[in-house]
């Protein structure tokens, strides 16, 4: 019998006859320009190989992937790959039974894992104290200040020196206002990782005991004199109308974006969005306070790492090793750094993107990288950790919005958020 070339194609194509790939779930929290970067490693990945397909999802804002994630474990449902914002590492590595060490995973899909070849100060935030990985480093990113150049001529300010203090900061923000080059001078997102966080770390002082949390349980140091004098000065701006607030985590972007605020601080990761806003920017490294001794002494990596959660097959576990070391690669890690902004996590990507000349041609964008590895950190600029950060920003979070508000100092809130911290870390802690 012989059968008809229409047959044989139509039965060609049926999904009976082709071997399904197994696919490989990613939730992620990358939104605007950083989705289409997810959106197309994804793509290239699933066409590089005939094995497996890589289907990211969007789930919405860091903690609202986060919490989606939990709420998927628990029901039974989670996906095999999961985004987690820095401050979410304690939590996961808590997280008894949740996940499967990354490092196991590549060993287990045939791939040595070589830490040296990754940032130290990135890998070693995502690892055990004896340096076992847990997590892949995917977008990290260090804060940085950005600038309106159209906005810094029209208040007479110089367009190639942008502030390099908070006091400069503070001096340019007004000037702005003042000549109504804008309706705001500055605005910031993250105040708890920019303006806590990595202002102990740039500053050199401590988030909290024990080396910040890394060497054990911490206990909140932030009611200080130098954290009291910087919120200070950023709620006597909000009552001038010179500082904008926008919200708890990356919304105050958009305010620089549109043109409303002359200044911003905000994630090298933020790069893209600004990018693609079109306005004519600057960038500058982040703003430390002047009186600090030894600052400024190095920023500490933000971002997300990607985990993979436990409970799935073998086959899941081998594509996702497979996708983990295509993202390892020299090329994919230069595309991801110079598209988004985020920092290269490879010493070979970052020296190939130099090599090339891309940092020549793009002043400014080896910023972030430099400000991490400028100096060995010391024991306030390894990064914070704690069992429940992300409860530990909703606090501080709630108190500088009151600060904002009036109706509260700088100093009274800075106490509040290290009480109430404090008593939710020894909760959490079952202390």
């Amino acid at each position: 019998m012989r059968y008809s070339p229409i047959l044989i194609a139509a039965f060609a194509l049926s999904p009976l006859a082709a071997e399904a790939k197994t696919e490989i779930t990613w939730w992620h929290a990358m939104s605007g320009a950083n989705n289409e970067v997810v959106e197309k490693i994804a793509a290239d990945f699933n066409a590089s190989q005939e094995e497996y397909e890589v289907k990211p999802v969007f789930k919405g804002t860091y903690p609202e992937t986060l919490n989606a994630g939990i709420a998927a474990f628990r029901a039974g449902q989670a996906p095999d790959i999961m985004q987690v914002f820095d401050v979410g590492t304690g939590v996961m590595m808590a997280a008894q039974g949740a996940v499967k060490p990354v490092a196991d995973v590549l060993t287990e899909a045939g791939y040595t894992f070589d830490k040296s070849q990754y940032l130290p100060g990135i890998v070693g935030y995502y690892s055990t104290p004896d340096g076992t990985m847990l997590s892949f480093p995917y977008n990290s990113s260090s804060p940085i200040l950005y600038y309106n150049k159209d906005i810094f001529q029209k208040a007479g300010l110089d367009v190639d020196n942008p502030p390099k203090t908070w006091a400069e900061v503070w001096a340019a923000a007004r000037k702005i206002k003042e000549s109504g080059a804008a309706e705001c001078g500055y605005t910031s997102t993250w105040l708890t990782w920019i303006h806590t966080e990595n202002f102990a770390a740039w500053n050199n002082v401590a988030w909290g005991t024990n080396e910040n949390g890394l060497a054990g349980t911490p206990e909140l140091q932030i009611d200080s004199p130098l954290y009291a004098k910087h919120f200070q000065e950023i709620a006597d701006l909000a009552k001038e109308g010179v500082f904008v607030y926008g919200g708890r985590t990356s919304e105050a972007k958009q305010n620089f974006t549109s043109g409303q605020c002359g200044i911003l601080t905000e994630s090298s990761g933020g790069l893209g969005d600004v990018i693609k806003s079109g306005i004519n920017y600057g960038t500058g490294q982040l703003p430390y306070d002047e009186t600090a001794e030894g600052a400024p002494q190095n920023t500490t990596p933000g971002g997300a790492s990607l985990w993979v959660m436990a409970g799935k097959s073998d086959e899941v576990y081998k594509g996702v090793g497979e996708f983990f070391n295509y993202l390892s690669q020299t090329p994919v890690q230069e595309y991801l750094h110079q598209q988004s902004g985020y920092l290269p996590v490879t010493f070979a990507a970052y020296e190939a993107t130099k090599a090339s000349g891309f940092y020549d041609k793009n002043p400014g964008r080896e910023t972030p990288i430099l400000q991490m590895m400028g100096k060995p950190p010391t024991e306030n600029s390894k990064g914070v950790r704690a069992p429940n950060l992300p409860q530990l920003r909703d606090i501080q979070n709630e108190e500088y919005e009151k600060m904002l508000d009036g109706q509260q100092t700088a100093a009274e809130a800075l106490k509040n958020a290290q009480e109430r911290g404090n008593a939710a870390i020894k909760e959490a802690s079952g202390g």
